[in-house]
């Protein structure tokens, strides 16, 4: 019998379950896997790929393991929620906002036409 996990969990658990989704969804993306393929590749369906991605509390453990195994072979959960993966070092850089200065009025002037 299927039954709703949310309100039999407590609020701080609840908000592990969304991080765990997020940071799940984040390594898929810095992967440049897309959610079907990784999905196929763990033998489940798209949406439950979606809700495991949402932080749903009732998606299984085995599930969740097997979605990792299909977007990080052989990274274990602890070293995910760690984002010590390259990839995701490599996606924080790309994401990093770039300081952009004023040009001084010398700068300015050899721009000018």
């Amino acid at each position: 019998m299927k039954y709703k996990e949310e309100p039999l969990l407590t609020a701080p658990h609840l908000a592990e379950s969304v991080a765990l989704g997020a940071k799940l969804a984040r390594l898929r993306h810095a992967r440049k896997l897309r959610q079907v393929d990784a999905a196929a590749r763990a033998g489940l369906a798209r949406s439950t790929a979606v809700l495991i991605e949402k932080g749903d509390p009732s998606r299984t453990l085995g599930q969740i393991f097997r979605y990792l195994e299909a977007i990080a072979p052989g990274v274990t959960l602890l070293a995910s929620q760690q984002e010590a993966d390259p990839a995701l070092t490599a996606l924080a850089h790309a994401e990093a906002t770039q300081r952009v200065r004023a040009l001084s009025p010398t700068e300015l002037g050899a721009l000018d036409f």
